[in-house]
């Protein structure tokens, strides 16, 4: 198979912010891979398209899961354009590049006689949760011993990711005059004490081999009526990216301790806990070096959420591995150009060696 940038460039011209964007580049792909002789599923879930695409057979099966939506942008990010080499427009790298050459590496492969079995995923809507697309392929069985997410990562191998606790706590207050607020009890102040306070519970002084600390962002604070009127409500959501081997269940009973208000869970999002000792890393990391020429791979952990998430429930280990380029979410996101075709060769050379490790 040849560059799979031609492919890359159709994809980016495609708006895929929105639902309808996202099945219009589902179509696109679908067609594609059809015209390569591929076989493939369209699967529909809540008005949300999605493929699978699959080749080869056997006991394992080696799981390459890409998202085809995007964050919105304007009109003009979605007019791609190569300049010194690099590819930019919306979604270049994150994850277009990605999904064009997973695609590309499918095709090249799929007369090969291959001895595990390959399971390409297209799914809409990861920047959204990914509630709609993976989570829903996970449940219905599409499943895989290694999952590779082609999230950009600059051709190295994110291993681990934090999980997701996003929170919103009620935090009560009592009413006064605001020409006497010493009268009252301010839902507002108590509350930026409360998150003050949470900063220092043990839960985020912890650290891991991979990430120094938990993050906690303060996302909103929502208080407050009128200038002359103490506050006695205050909604308070707090964003927590928390450890692959910390509880989420851990950190609310902390946080309940040392507060009176009520907490909801607004959502929960599972760690990805993949050690570097696993026999695909190892082998995924000799491909690297193999293709690339790098002396050394980065083995690393990210701080936001992916759709591996979803494998690791049902015993998948998964990673982020993707192509080198920057700005994504930015106003120049861009991709290399040559990554692109480095990928897809990284791929294909991964899924290879499988026939010649027992190991894996």
């Amino acid at each position: 198979m040849g560059d799979p940038t031609p492919l890359l460039e159709e994809l980016i011209k495609i708006d895929s912010s929105t639902k309808s964007g996202a099945n219009e580049a589902i179509a696109y792909c679908e067609k594609w891979l059809t015209e390569q002789g591929l076989t493939v599923k369209n699967l529909e879930n809540n008005g949300f398209h999605m493929l699978v695409c699959e080749i080869g057979q056997g006991n394992d099966t080696i799981v390459l899961n890409g998202h085809i939506d995007v964050i919105e942008a304007e009109e003009r990010q979605f007019q791609p354009y190569i300049k010194d080499g690099k590819m930019y427009g919306r979604g270049a790298v994150d994850m277009k590049a990605g999904v064009a050459s997973s695609m590309a590496a499918v095709a090249q492969l799929k007369d090969t006689d291959l001895t595990s079995r390959i399971m390409l995923q297209i799914v809409p809507d990861e920047e959204t949760g990914g509630i709609n697309g993976t989570k829903y392929l996970t449940d219905k069985g599409y499943l895989g011993d290694f999952i590779i997410c082609g999230e950009p990562t600059n051709m190295g191998i994110a291993i681990q990711s934090k999980g997701v606790l996003q929170l919103d706590i009620n935090v009560k207050g009592k009413s006064a005059h605001g020409s006497r607020p010493w009268e009252g009890m301010n839902a507002i102040t108590k509350a930026i004490s409360l998150y003050e306070e949470i900063l220092e519970l043990p839960f985020a002084q912890e650290s891991s081999p991979m990430f120094t600390q938990p993050s906690i962002n303060l996302a909103k604070v929502q208080g407050g009526t009128v200038y002359n009127k103490v506050p006695d409500l205050c909604k308070m959501s707090l964003d927590i990216r928390y450890l692959p081997d910390q509880s989420p269940e851990e950190i609310v009973h902390q946080i309940q301790t040392i507060t009176d208000g009520t907490i909801t869970t607004h959502n929960s999002n599972n760690p990805v806990k993949t050690k570097a000792e696993n026999p695909y890393v190892e082998a995924l990391e000799e491909s690297i070096k193999r293709i690339t020429e790098l002396e050394k791979v980065s083995i690393f952990g990210q701080h936001g959420s992916n759709d591996g998430q979803f494998f690791t429930l049902y015993g998948g280990s998964a990673v982020e591995f993707g192509p080198v380029g920057s700005d994504w979410h930015g106003e120049n996101e861009m991709v290399y150009v040559n990554s692109v075709k480095e990928y897809q060769d990284v791929l294909v050379d991964f899924i290879l060696s499988l026939d010649d490790n027992p190991e894996t």
